[in-house]
């Protein structure tokens, strides 16, 4: 496996097939309540688990039913990978449902005695286990998206969507791109895209020209794209949606007069096979996090549990591998020590190198992708280390 220079140090993520020795995972799940419950944080009970003189406890809290049952419980399976992977027999990591209550997992999960909560997977539910963790001096590392979410002693670890339109437009400006045009859903990632576009062109040049805001759906989209393309005036478009729909933008938006037209996605398009079935698509710019690893994990992890993991999966089992990084400087049965985080070199996963800012929000190298007639290629590698 290709090693990666961390500043000083070198820091290689473990193998994929690595056998079982001594660690443990227990699925758990929550207490009967649905709801928030202001009591005082019960002790532990007679299920509770035993005492750990070896083992760091560490509770996992995701959705395991609902809407995101299965996006948890690919989290929770690619968590336990990481353990049997690295063969890791010095933490346990116990998985808390939240779709029962956040709150109530939280509280269960604090009675236990873990000293670090991964999760949750929501960014609207970092409140309610903060809500238990902090008056317990217990931080969490939340896999949500949202840097919105990030607070004293919670971090977030998800992959986050201004991260991808910088590192885009930073490389079209490097391009020749100098006159951007923007088109975007209504709600909360299009302001969050905007917001992006803006910060980025504030940083690394070019001007901003135009926008169309849009609801999501087919007519929309491409109303809003035929709005755009009458003003005019831009050579690169930001269109801040899924691939579906930016298929449908893009068809609206490009035509004999404007077939040179710049196109920029967001990290939304990263995974997606059918990207280059549309002409329309093709010279369109996205980044995202390196896939280079993913494919491996992706076979390993259909072998062990019959199924395909979703993306996001990896961020579990990059969690446990940061957990080790730090369980080198930290001792059985005390505090987390959150400083550990805030290595300024970085970490190493299986999405590449990471690390997390002063605002606990994580920072992760990005690689800028092309659609092309014949699929989806890498036209600026991910950096391979943080130099500031």
């Amino acid at each position: 496996m290709k090693h990666f220079l961390f500043k000083s140090r070198t820091w290689v993520a473990a193998g994929l097939a690595v056998v079982l020795a001594g660690c443990q995972v227990v699925p758990k799940t929550g207490p009967d309540t649905t709801g928030p419950v202001d009591e005082p944080t019960p002790e532990p009970t007679a299920d509770a688990l035993p005492t750990d003189e070896t083992r760091h406890r560490i509770a996992l809290l995701v959705p395991l039913a609902g809407n995101n049952g299965d996006v948890g419980q690919s989290i929770a399976n690619a968590t336990t990978m990481a353990l049997l992977d690295t063969s890791a027999d010095n933490l346990r990591i116990t998985t808390y449902d939240t779709s029962r209550g956040p709150r109530d997992a939280a509280r269960k999960a604090i009675a236990d005695g873990n000293k670090l909560i991964l999760g949750p997977l929501m960014s609207d539910n970092v409140g309610a286990v903060l809500a238990e963790a902090r008056p317990a001096d217990v931080p969490l590392i939340s896999f949500s998206n949202d840097t919105g979410a990030a607070a004293v002693n919670a971090f977030v670890m998800g992959h986050i969507p201004e991260q991808s339109v910088a590192r885009s437009i930073a490389y079209a400006r490097r391009q020749g791109a100098t006159q951007f045009a923007a088109l975007l859903p209504t709600g909360n990632y299009g302001d969050r895209a905007f917001s992006a576009l803006k910060n980025s062109l504030r940083n690394y040049g070019g001007s901003l020209v135009a926008t169309q805001r849009y609801d999501r759906g087919n007519a929309n989209i491409s109303a809003a794209a035929r709005r755009l393309s009458s003003e005019g005036g831009f050579d690169t478009v930001l269109v801040a949606d899924g691939a579906r729909l930016s298929v449908q933008a893009a068809l609206a938006l490009r035509n004999d007069e404007t077939r040179d037209l710049r196109l920029i996605g967001t990290e939304l398009w990263s995974g997606v096979d059918a990207l280059n079935l549309s002409s329309s698509m093709n010279g369109a710019l996205f980044s995202a996090v390196s896939d280079a690893r993913y494919q491996r994990f992706a076979d390993s992890y259909k072998s062990r549990f019959g199924d395909n993991p979703y993306r996001i999966s990896t961020l579990g089992y990059d969690a446990v591998l940061l957990m080790l990084r730090v369980a080198r400087d930290w001792r059985v049965g005390r505090d987390f020590p959150v400083s550990q985080l805030r290595d300024s070199g970085g970490f190493l996963g299986l999405d590449g190198p990471f690390r997390f800012r002063r605002n606990g929000v994580v920072e992760r190298s990005m690689e800028v992708r092309q659609i092309q007639a014949n699929g989806v290629a890498v036209v600026d590698a991910a950096p391979s280390r943080f130099d500031d």
